[in-house]
């Protein structure tokens, strides 16, 4: 097992780290560690500021809740810098840790591997919504987080990227399969049937890359509780009468909501002309994330021809 040593360039960050949070009066410290910790040195330099450390296996942070620290597991491996701190988030407010309003301070490999590199001020309020402690338990009696996770990083990779340097947008309808599936139809082409159920899990990175491209089709992509894509290229029959969405809203998010409402299912939109992430439960959008960046387009350059001299 590494450890993460006080020395050199940690020392200097972290230090950075904790008196930046004291700066901007930040609700908590936030450390994506690469290894193994000295909890006694970590709790000394920031004996008034809240520290949360995270990890992707759980004996990288033994002993860090007996130091007063505050210990989260998170599955961050292979993952773009922007997924990892969403998801980071995302756990730290299911676990009660944080409010979605907070304003926190990460330290985080950003630049380097196995190299803690970066601070970042991070006001999640800009980030996620309205999202609240009861929404994110409410959400997970009826999706596994984990599952749930899973689709809002694969969202917010559409969002960001598109396809082929254009927008995407999409649609997800996560649970209670069996009843959203009695009130949809599909569109023409499954292009998912006949796959083994292996072959169609998000957990596996090849599926979500496959997953992707079927995310330029018309119609809604169906995922069971444990990640499994169950249908693709769906048309949604939930009907609209009784929902109620902001201004500017597209069909998608439409019926996002009507199926939301209709079945104990939770549907996460991709906005074609922006890239944000909703996640609509009972009718109503509970969260909207903003993707941290879009990828550059370039534009074709328009010349104005010269005018003739006189």
């Amino acid at each position: 097992m590494k450890q993460q040593r006080f020395s050199g360039q940690f020392e200097t960050v972290y230090t950075l780290g904790v008196l930046l949070a004291r700066s901007v009066e930040a609700s908590a410290l936030v450390v994506l560690l690469e290894g193994a910790a000295d909890w006694d040195r970590m709790k000394e330099l920031c004996d008034d500021v809240k520290l949360i450390v995270v990890a992707d296996a759980e004996e990288l942070l033994k002993g860090a809740e007996a130091e007063g620290l505050h210990p989260v597991v998170v599955d961050i491996d292979d993952m773009p810098i922007a997924d990892q701190l969403g998801n980071v988030l995302i756990r730290c407010v299911a676990d009660g840790l944080l409010v979605p309003g907070a304003k926190v301070v990460a330290i985080y490999s950003g630049l380097e591997a196995e190299k803690v590199d970066t601070i970042s001020v991070v006001d999640m309020g800009e980030h996620l919504g309205r999202l609240t402690v009861r929404d994110l338990q409410q959400l997970e009696t009826r999706v596994p987080l984990d599952t749930l996770q899973t689709v809002v990083n694969l969202s917010l990779d559409i969002g960001r990227e598109g396809r082929e340097g254009k927008p995407v947008g999409t649609l997800f309808v996560i649970g209670d399969t069996r009843k959203v599936l009695a009130h949809s139809h599909p569109t023409g082409f499954d292009p998912v049937k006949g796959y083994s159920r292996k072959e169609r899990n998000l957990k596996s990175a090849r599926v979500r890359e496959g997953i992707k491209e079927i995310a330029q089709m018309d119609g809604a992509i169906i995922v069971a509780p444990d990640g499994t894509v169950a249908a693709a290229a769906r048309y949604l029959d939930a009907p609209a009468a009784n929902v109620r969405l902001t201004k500017g809203l597209g069909a998608r998010h439409w019926a996002a909501a009507a199926i939301s409402r209709l079945t104990k299912a939770v549907a996460v939109v991709v906005s074609q002309s922006s890239g944000t992430v909703r996640l609509f439960q009972n009718g109503e959008v509970i969260l909207r994330i903003e993707p941290f960046r879009r990828a550059m387009k370039w534009r074709d350059f328009e010349r104005e021809p010269p005018q003739a001299l006189d």
